[in-house]
């Protein structure tokens, strides 16, 4: 009989729902997919705090950023849909919309250089 190692192999992940920089790419993708698929954000936020505190320094900043720009971004959409009675909520609701684009790019594209986000606690840029 000849002694074979029959333990099977440890399954490699790709690294997209483990803490670091795909995770984050990941999360920022599913924001973005939010516009479509609405549910793919609270998706993203849950990913988010699963892996807070499990990363790098300059990708915690990335986190923090992405669960404030939920958390902004859902405090903003509630007011905005509160005033489109006023009709303003309207115009308030697309600049929610292109609020939230522009931080998903900019998280992209720091996470793409491997930098961390200047100010994640900021609430505008």
């Amino acid at each position: 009989m000849s002694d074979t190692n029959t333990q099977p192999t440890p399954h490699k992940s790709s690294g997209w729902l483990e803490p670091g920089p795909s995770n984050i790419q990941l999360i920022y993708i599913l924001y973005l997919v939010s516009f479509v698929i609405g549910i793919s954000a609270l998706v993203g936020v849950v990913l988010a705090y699963i892996n807070r505190g499990k990363s790098e320094a300059w990708v915690e900043t990335h986190y923090t950023w992405a669960i404030r720009t939920f958390w902004i971004g859902i405090l903003y959409a509630v007011i905005s849909a509160l005033l489109t009675v006023v009709l303003i909520g309207f115009l308030l609701l697309l600049l929610t919309a292109i609020w939230v684009v522009v931080r998903m790019v900019i998280g992209l594209q720091a996470v793409s250089r491997g930098e961390p986000i200047r100010n994640p606690q900021s609430w505008v840029l």
